[in-house]
């Protein structure tokens, strides 16, 4: 039993001192690409939900009772300023023109009549022969014939115009829906629903909704000069299925009162749309152009990541190339960019690849990176570092 004992020591010291021998190198620093923080002006935009709306409606109604004999138009068409849309039945109000022409006949034969008898009281009143009082009343006769014939020929305008209303034209250009009714139906001057409706549609209205709260900051900004605004801005349209809108609008105004319930103000833009293809009360999303901040700073959305408490948060290379973890303060997105207002300074190299294996205070081998589409595979000395990685990966095995 002792002799076995004894050689236990020698081969503890043997598999020790061959240990020491083969432990492998320090890993080099994690490699990472960066992208460096620089002022740059860029332009502001927001996309926002919106309805189309018509530039101009009309609805078609009578202005005198009567039956409608004839409808004139075909439903959908384009109509024009002016062009008869229905009839309806003319025969009492020719009668009424009629009636009145003849009125107006005997008012200025009365005229006639009265004015001669005015004359000759005239003459007899210089001799005594009447009375004064019966002078004065033929000249008040005279007056009122005169009267007479202005309220007459009134009467006769008026009863022309009413015919001249049986005939109902187009208040405006534009396309009319369809006919709420037919001929036949019995239509009065005072009645609620329209015969039907043109809207102009050539150029149209688009209605956007933004949020107060954007528009005050927004006005603040440049208010304060930190944001340029061109007076003239334009609006890009983005249709229901995703598609651009071939032709820009422009911005027209925005509404002077914020909606007490939703907290939103009604911007207005227009567009031009010679083909037909928005349509009044159609959905869409409005990409408006609101300003240009002169000195803004980028940040690759890749680059930022959230916290515990949901705070933006980036790693930069910091002194001694170690990471350092900054918190920042975003605004908004820029295409794949996060506006960033705070946390980075212009020159700071922003790291973008390679960041999962990088933890705050670890020093980092920076590169330059080699794009903005996404985290790159090598670094530029890739090649030589993995080509260590594998020798001191095989000492050690």
């Amino acid at each position: 039993m002792t002799l076995l004992r004894r050689p236990v020591p020698a081969l503890v010291l043997l598999i020790a001192a061959c240990g020491t021998k083969q432990a492998p190198p320090a890993p080099p620093p994690p490699a990472v690409g960066y992208v460096t923080v620089r002022e740059q002006a860029v332009t502001l935009t927001s996309q926002l939900s919106g309805r189309t709306s018509a530039y101009e409606t009309s609805d078609v109604r009578p202005q005198v009772n009567g039956l409608i004999e004839a409808r004139l138009f075909t439903e959908g068409d384009r109509v024009r300023k002016g062009q008869p849309l229905y009839r309806i039945d003319p025969q009492p109000y020719q009668a009424q023109v009629a009636s009145a022409q003849a009125a107006v006949t005997r008012a200025r034969a009365s005229i006639a009549s009265s004015a001669a008898l005015a004359r000759r009281y005239g003459e007899l009143v210089k001799i005594n022969a009447i009375s004064k009082q019966d002078y004065e009343n033929a000249q008040t006769t005279s007056a009122q014939s005169q009267a007479d014939v202005a309220a007459q020929e009134a009467a006769l305008r008026t009863a022309r115009i009413d015919l001249a209303r049986t005939t109902i034209r187009a208040p405006i250009d534009g396309r009319i829906g369809r006919s709420v009714y037919t001929t036949g139906a019995l239509v009065t001057a005072s009645q609620t629903n329209p015969l039907a409706t043109i809207q102009r549609l050539d150029p149209i209205y688009v209605d956007i909704q933004q949020s107060s709260a954007e528009i005050l900051k927004l006005r603040q900004q440049v208010l304060s000069g930190q944001v340029a605004r061109d007076g003239g801005a334009k609006v890009k349209l983005l249709l229901e299925g995703g598609t651009v809108y071939g032709l820009q609008g422009t911005l027209r105004f925005a509404d002077v009162t914020v909606d007490p319930t939703t907290g939103s103000q009604v911007i207005r833009a227009l567009f031009l749309n010679p083909d037909g293809l928005l349509l009044p009360g159609m959905y869409v999303r409005a990409e408006l152009v609101q300003g240009v901040e002169q000195q803004a700073m980028l940040v690759p959305q890749r680059a930022v990541s959230r916290d515990e408490r949901g705070n933006p948060t980036a790693l930069v290379v910091g002194a001694g190339d170690k990471a350092e973890l900054r918190t920042l303060q975003t605004s908004r997105t820029i295409g794949e960019n996060w506006l960033v207002t705070g946390g980075v300074r212009p020159g700071d190299r922003v790291i973008v690849e390679g960041a999962m294996n990088v933890r705050p205070g670890m020093p980092v081998t920076p590169a330059p990176a080699t794009s903005n589409a996404g985290p790159r595979q090598a670094s530029p000395a890739g090649p030589a570092r993995n080509q260590a990685r594998t020798q001191a990966q095989k000492q050690a095995k």
